[in-house]
């Protein structure tokens, strides 16, 4: 018998928590995807009721972790440490309550105009969330669906890169060409937490390739 089938056969059978966080993996990504149609909409109306949507998402997803911190402090048995589980649940919050601080900013400071590399950013963000979900849903059996979740969290870190990047290019051009210093303090905001968000989704996977290597 080869080292993942031993390690396999000792993987604790608690499965009560895949399902929340399948759940919760897929309301990040309705989040990402709704933030992604409000920053290809210029309509102000448009804006604010996709907030609403993002906001009542992000409700869904405190009573996710809710629910798993819940069940976390009745099982005996998890599935991997108990402090990972927190952990992932807590990023994956994260993640969502920053994609509402984006739409909330949108919505209250009213850029004058939308710059292009917010649409770049909330695509990366969106990419992001499906890498993620990819490899939670792929946490039901870590062993077998190593390189699955490896490859998911190898994305995910590119993404941030790339991220990075446009975060310091969108800066460089806000303060070349904005005269206007409330446009400039607004979009500046903007811009932060776009970038803060992909390093959230991040966060979340580093968290994944924890759990992958204390069960290797």
């Amino acid at each position: 018998m080869n080292i993942d089938k031993i390690l396999k056969f000792f993987v604790p059978k608690d499965h009560s928590f895949f399902p929340l966080f399948e759940t919760d993996a897929e309301n990040l990504v309705k989040a990402a995807e709704l933030l992604k149609k409000l920053f290809n909409s210029s309509d102000i109306e448009e804006h604010e009721k996709i907030f609403k949507e993002i906001k009542d998402v992000e409700h869904i997803g405190d009573e996710i972790t809710n629910k798993t911190y819940e069940q976390l402090n009745k099982s005996f048995i998890t599935p991997f440490d108990r402090e990972d589980i927190h952990e992932l649940t807590a990023h994956i919050d994260d993640v969502v309550d920053s994609i509402n601080g984006i739409a909330r900013r949108i919505c209250l400071y009213r850029p004058k105009k939308m710059m292009p590399i917010y649409k770049e950013m909330s695509e990366l963000i969106f990419d992001g969330a499906k890498e993620v979900a990819i490899a939670i849903h792929c946490l039901k059996d870590p062993v077998a669906n190593k390189e699955k979740i490896t490859r998911a969290c190898g994305i995910v870190t590119a993404i941030e890169h790339k991220a990075d990047e446009l975060y310091f290019t969108g800066v460089q051009e806000l303060f070349e060409e904005e005269e206007d210093p409330k446009e400039l303090i607004k979009n500046n905001k903007i811009l932060e937490i776009l970038e803060r968000c992909v390093d959230e989704e991040e966060d979340v996977t580093d968290t994944l390739k924890a759990i992958m290597i204390k069960m290797a």
